[in-house]
């Protein structure tokens, strides 16, 4: 065990504050829901009933216990891990091989042992939470394969990225953190590519949408909002679960559109293409590339704090570390940024919920599919069994869009 210090236990408290503050949020949202049980809110009267409200109920609180089960046990292996000391023995372990190499194999064994931890809790997520509420519909060797290839896929992405910002720690000198913020603009650009085409083919099968007469109007209607779209597609998300989405890829105004079948199958025509317009105000009103620089900003900032911060010798002193082996620092300045960033997401969730809402008063003003929008969120709420009473503070912490109830009361006070 590390023995305890000033700085490290003034990373304890903010850690436990933050886990307190996260389990907190969920009981309260839980209770919120316990509060109004039996109450539809006044956008869903005439669109949900008490039994469906019921059936939404159960879910959200299914899913509040499992989440309280699984944060405190996840937080408690990740709080183990920095206090038993065996962060240092590993570096120790590591000397004889480069920097590279020695900080790669360093983050690789906490990430496998989260990773073991996790999949228990990933099992019973789908196969008892989920299946229980009719939304799990996927096989055990479905669900074997896909954490499989999200392991060996995340494994080699990360595993590039991660060794280019060492290679720039180990090489740029101390304007390595510029350098290792243009690799990483240059590799969510390089994403956007390599998902689309690459990644997600890996999991799902895409073909042409097949009612031609819902394709025309798409087409039509991105038309008339500028925006040239490459093909329309479905995907047979329906083998893994019930719930239902739609999405663009593509960069600049060519688009390709890829539509849940779920979504095909739960809603009529005039509501997917107000899913669909919804989406296209997101473009219109550059709300992609406005968050593409947000966290640009924001990862400039940090990884500028991460670099005076893995100099700083007494950090490494605190956590038990007899060197300054700066991959090291680079892992506690990411344990350390963990709590602060959970206090400072209302921030980033506050502008996604603007953008939200400004997307949903574009299907209002330029489409005029206000109607089928507000028809499409009730029924997302019912085949999603969305919690109709979420607490606001929940709400702050882990909405990045506005609850479907206040979505719906706002879209009705617009004009037609």
């Amino acid at each position: 065990m590390i023995p305890l210090n000033a700085l490290l236990g003034a990373f304890l408290a903010l850690f436990l504050l933050s886990t307190a503050f996260r389990l907190a949020l969920e009981l309260l949202n839980a209770s919120s829901v316990k509060r109004q049980q039996g109450r539809v809110p006044a956008p869903f009267r005439g669109r949900v009933d008490r039994e469906e409200l019921a059936r939404m109920d159960r879910y959200t609180l299914d899913r509040t216990r499992f989440s309280l089960v699984e944060s405190i046990t996840s937080r408690a292996v990740f709080l183990g891990l920095i206090l038993s000391g065996l962060l240092p023995w590993l570096e120790q372990s590591l000397r004889g091989l480069g920097f590279v190499w020695a900080g790669l194999v360093f983050f690789a064994a906490p990430a496998v042992l989260c990773f073991l931890f996790d999949l228990p809790f990933d099992y019973h997520r789908n196969f008892v939470i989920e299946s229980r509420h009719g939304f799990n519909t996927r096989t055990r060797r479905l669900w074997a394969l896909d954490t499989l290839k999200s392991l060996l896929i995340g494994a080699l992405l990360g595993g590039v990225l991660l060794g280019l910002f060492l290679l720039m720690v180990d090489r740029a000198g101390k304007a390595w953190w510029f350098w290792a913020w243009a690799i990483l603009m240059a590799f969510q650009v390089l994403m956007l590519v390599l998902y689309p085409s690459v990644i997600a083919p890996l999991f799902n099968t895409f073909t042409p949408v097949e009612d031609e007469e819902l394709a025309v109007r798409i087409r039509t209607m991105a038309s008339e909002q500028g925006v040239n779209v490459r093909e329309i597609v479905q995907m047979d998300a329906g083998k893994r679960s019930r719930h239902t989405n739609a999405y663009f890829t593509g960069l600049g105004r060519v688009k390709r559109i890829v539509l849940y079948d779920t979504l095909l199958e739960a809603h009529d025509r005039e509501e997917v293409l107000a899913v669909l317009a919804h989406e296209m105000g997101h473009l219109e009103m550059g709300h992609i590339r406005k968050q593409v620089l947000l966290l640009g900003a924001a990862s400039l900032v940090l990884l500028f704090a991460a670099s005076q911060l893995i100099r700083w010798d007494p950090l490494y002193g605190a956590f038990g570390f007899d060197g300054t082996p700066l991959f090291a620092g680079l892992f506690l300045a990411g344990a350390i940024w963990e709590p602060l960033g959970f206090f400072l997401s209302p921030l980033g969730m506050a502008v996604s919920r603007r953008f939200e809402r400004r997307a949903d008063r574009f299907v209002v003003d330029r489409t005029g599919q206000g109607k089928a929008l507000v028809r499409a969120f009730g029924r997302m709420a019912r085949d999603n069994l969305a919690n109709l009473h979420p607490h606001p503070l929940y709400v702050r912490f882990h909405y990045s869009h506005p609850p479907l109830a206040d979505r719906i009361r706002a879209l009705s006070q617009e004009r037609p």
